[in-house]
């Protein structure tokens, strides 16, 4: 009976777990059939990258061949013709990245985006990059339009493609649009946001004026900035509600900068000179650098461009290599502007109320009706403090800014391009206007040089330091410092130049150019090594650009140690230790650099981050300098007011020390000598859309990678709040004279933006290690696609 009954029970049981496989075998197959779909979805969208392609416009065939890197070698039989074919190659690996970026520097992402981008575009709008870009189009010859329109229709060839196939990166299809046909002015338009993302130091200027309106002068002074004694060269009254007023203002990143050198040769091996660049800025996917090689009877040409430009700002052809690293001048000026009560849209000047400029502004938003919106400019330039605040203050601050004026870098970019030496590229520089760069330049003749170039304000009063009165003639720009007058050396003594964002010249240069340079250590270390050389090759170059001393902390942590010596804790003695037994290399796998860069970053939050709101600090773009200025003058004797205000110096690296173990002990085990830098601190390209889940997964899905180094390190690798390495070295180039038909690059993650291609994020985990691909400016094997004249095919 009982056996029976356990029979009878065990029927539904068993009938139960086949239903259950059964429902599980088809959730399988769909899900095995969606992703199938999903995969070939994906995949229809990928370019043609091998066979034949008809273009019209084209009046030759066009050879195009892709390396194992994925970089595109264009050989054309004149310049319109590979400037269309290097337009429609762009496309084809990024046109989602192109897109994107001539509508945000155009305030346009509302349009595609939604409600959530209406604060972006109004700022984008106020600045009026597209203005000035458009403006800019009347200082173009004929070499650098034709250039543009060539490139424009190139692009608008394979949207036109894409329209009539719907093969659609899948991007779009996500947000639901078709982008419109490019034009010469959306390319400008990219290049006048570059030297936006470069800065210019207004949110200096209207930090340091909010220090003056809320603190004592001491206090507000002790943040100003100062540099460092013996670092080495490269060669107002009225009330203004700061906070508000810029509360939703776009900031670039503080380390937008760089790291380049160039060595003679006679400290080579080679015996002829080394060039090496990697410029910092955000690290994302796509890369913000496209890397491709050009070539024509006039030129052959090697290196990187913006997505959506035609040309190449970086790399080298037969006979000159060069790089750039930011200047970072003051040639942003906020003015205090006196508006009529009676009239808003007129300002005081010299006793006279002025007529200023309204622009309507209209923005699109998705999915919502068009907001109004109109941006007043003065004579000085737009009011950037109404964007986000209320309109018609009587007191409000505008921009002048080198940037907002008509130039034209491409035409200077497509003659630096084609010079064979030293004395014709700083020719071709002449036109390269904004943003301020550090060229340095090696050539086949030998010669290595740098000069620090743009167009750099000179000032009838003031020194750029903050806002001055918009209402009289007395702080205008004079003048621009002559441009044989810039900062140059030519094959120095010493045998090599560097720069790394550091102070360009001497006091006794008779221009101001800034008062804001980056820290030093990069610098130093760099110097450090070429001094150390006599017989430096290219693997050197690449080490040294992966190179991970920290001289921040060799400068600070032995004052740390003195200072702590005497608290009576196990903890910090455990820390002081570990921190003494460090080689002072921020190594991914060691516990010291994981405390000491954390510590810094908590330091600074003791000292300001109470007294200050968290979207006004982001503001104070040298806001690392001052914090290691602070602690300089505490370890000398001298602390100012805000270490002395926060209970001397042993009490802020106590309390900032106390932060640091508890952020870190919350995802590490209780054992100090088991942490582990790279545990932190990883680097992730993040793609744009990757913010919303579950498209992280789609678009992110290799996930983070440790890896060493820190913000200071000349391997620069910054990171955010969550360890996220997000800005550094986004573009690594090296190349010795002795063949410079060879170079060494790395563009991390890879060059396509189509999640699906092999070259989408190949080069995630180069970029970590330090693995460099060779590209050459003759022709390498690889898959072939040839664009024929319409009609030719």
């Amino acid at each position: 009976m009982a056996v029976e009954v356990v029979a009878a029970k065990r029927k539904p049981l068993a009938k139960w777990k086949k239903v259950s496989l059964w429902i599980l075998a088809v959730v399988v197959a769909i899900f095995i059939i969606v992703l199938i779909s999903a995969n070939f979805y994906l995949n229809r969208s990928l370019p043609e990258i091998e066979g034949e392609i008809s273009l019209s416009g084209l009046s030759e065939p066009v050879t195009v061949v892709r390396d194992d890197m994925g970089v595109p070698h264009i050989t054309a039989a004149n310049n319109h013709d590979l400037f269309l074919a290097q337009g429609y190659i762009q496309a084809q690996d990024r046109l989602f990245q192109m897109d994107l970026s001539r509508r945000q520097a155009s305030g346009q992402l509302s349009e595609v985006i939604g409600e959530s981008a209406v604060k972006t575009d109004k700022y984008f709008r106020t600045l009026g990059l597209r203005r000035a870009a458009e403006a800019s189009a009347d200082r173009y010859t004929d070499l650098g339009m034709d250039a543009l329109k060539a490139f424009a229709e190139g692009v608008n060839l394979y949207i036109a493609e894409l329209r009539e196939n719907g093969k659609w990166p899948i991007e779009f299809t996500i947000l639901g649009y078709e982008p419109e046909d490019w034009t010469p002015a959306d390319s400008l338009t990219i290049g006048k946001y570059m030297a936006f993302d470069l800065g210019g130091h207004w949110q200096s200027q209207a930090f340091r004026q909010y220090l003056l309106e809320e603190f004592p002068k001491e206090k507000a002074y002790d943040l100003f900035p100062e540099y460092p004694e013996n670092a080495p060269y490269i060669i107002g009254k009225e009330k203004l509600d700061i906070s508000k007023s810029f509360a939703s203002a776009v900031i670039p990143h503080e380390f937008n900068g760089s790291n380049n050198w160039v060595v003679s040769g006679e400290k080579t091996e080679s015996g002829k000179a080394i060039l090496a660049d990697d410029p910092h800025l955000g690290l994302a996917t796509p890369s913000i650098w496209y890397q491709t090689h050009l070539e024509t009877n006039e030129m052959n040409v090697s290196g990187v461009i913006f997505a959506g430009i035609p040309g190449i700002i970086l790399g080298h052809n037969e006979n000159v290599a060069w790089g750039v690293t930011n200047t970072g001048p003051d040639v942003q000026d906020l003015y205090i502007e006196k508006r009529n009560p009676e009239n808003p849209t007129q300002f005081l000047y010299n006793d006279k109320w002025e007529e200023a400029e309204v622009i309507s502004e209209p923005i699109k938003v998705k999915d919502g009706k068009t907001l109004d919106y109109e941006v007043t400019v003065t004579r000085h330039g737009p009011v950037i403090s109404e964007f986000a605040a209320d309109a018609g203050s009587d007191t409000v601050l505008s921009l002048q800014w080198t940037a907002l004026q008509p130039s034209a870098e491409l035409e200077a970019i497509l003659n630096m391009n084609k010079a064979e030496n030293w004395e014709q590229f700083e020719e071709a520089l002449q036109q390269f206007e904004t943003p301020a760069q550090n060229f340095v330049v090696a050539d086949g003749e030998g010669n290595i040089a740098f000069k620090a170039n743009g167009k750099i304000p000179i000032r009838k009063k003031g020194d750029g330091m903050l806002p001055v009165p918009g209402w009289t003639d007395e702080y205008g720009w004079k003048d621009y410092i002559p441009y044989d007058e810039l900062p140059k050396t030519v094959n120095p003594n010493e045998g090599f130049i560097s720069t790394a964002n550091n102070k360009v010249i001497s006091d006794d240069y008779p221009y101001h150019i800034s008062h804001n340079w980056a820290q030093p250590y990069r610098q130093m270390r760099i110097q450090e090594v070429l001094r150390a050389n006599d017989k430096l090759t290219a693997a050197d170059m690449m080490d040294l650009q992966m190179d991970e001393k920290n001289l921040q902390a060799e400068e600070f942590v032995p004052q740390f140690v003195e200072v702590l010596s005497n608290v009576s804790d196990d903890r910090v003695d455990e820390v002081l230790t570990v921190l003494g037994d460090w080689d002072f290399y921020d190594k991914k796998a060691a516990a010291a650099p994981y405390i000491f860069n954390v510590w810094m970053t908590k330091i600074g939050n003791v000292l300001l981050a109470d007294s200050i709101p968290e979207k006004t600090l982001e503001l104070f773009s040298g806001k690392r300098a001052a914090i290691d200025q602070l602690l300089r003058r505490a370890f000398d004797g001298n602390p100012g007011p805000w270490i002395e205000e926060a209970g001397g110096l042993e009490e802020v690296l106590l309390t900032s020390l106390e932060q640091t173990l508890a952020q870190i002990e919350e995802s590490e085990v209780k054992n100090m000598d088991k942490w582990e830098w790279g545990s932190f601190h990883q680097v992730r390209f993040n793609h744009p859309l990757s913010s919303v889940s579950p498209m992280n997964y789609l678009f992110n899905s290799k996930g983070g990678i440790p890896v060493g180094g820190s913000a200071v390190t000349v391997k620069a690798s910054a990171f955010d709040e969550k360890g996220t390495v997000n800005h550094g070295g986004s573009w690594r180039f090296v190349i010795d004279m002795a063949n410079p038909n060879e170079a060494y690059h790395l563009v991390g993650p890879g060059q396509s933006g189509h999640v699906k291609s092999n070259w989408y994020d190949n080069q995630f985990e180069d970029w970590a290690d330090g693995t460099y691909h060779t590209t050459t400016l003759k022709q390498p094997s690889g898959e072939e696609l040839i664009l024929l004249p319409e009609g030719k095919k």
